[in-house]
């Protein structure tokens, strides 16, 4: 059974950095590209950030370029999101996804599993 759990959300103040993972079991972890995505309370969900299987591609939405960076260890079957200069605006919660054959998808539906998320709050 597909599972993926995220970690590493919490408070933090703005300005400030946070390093969320996501651990993946139940699928060959190297044929998936891996995506991230957050929403807001009362806000729908967007996407934040995507890399491809061998990790040669990586996709970012705008407002997070140059702050944010995704990374994966296929080794460890993990995914990674660094996030840096934290402003309130990216106060959610972090959700983790599977593409199967993505190079870096922004679209959500076309992930095919999904983790419950990890709250990340950003105090100004």
């Amino acid at each position: 059974q597909v599972q993926l759990v995220e970690s590493g959300g919490g408070l933090v103040q703005a300005g400030g950095s946070l390093r969320l993972s996501c651990a993946a079991s139940g699928l060959t972890f190297s044929r998936y590209a891996m995506g991230w995505f957050r929403q807001a309370p009362g806000k729908e969900r967007e996407f934040v950030a995507a890399i491809s299987g061998s990790a040669r591609y990586t996709n970012y939405a705008d407002s997070v370029k140059g702050r944010f960076t995704i990374s994966r260890d296929n080794a460890g079957n993990t995914v990674y999101l660094q996030m840096n200069s934290l402003k309130p605006e990216d106060t959610g919660v972090y959700y983790c996804a599977a593409d199967q054959g993505g190079v870096g998808e922004s679209r959500e539906h076309r992930y095919d599993y999904w983790g419950q998320g990890t709250q990340v709050t950003v105090s100004s």
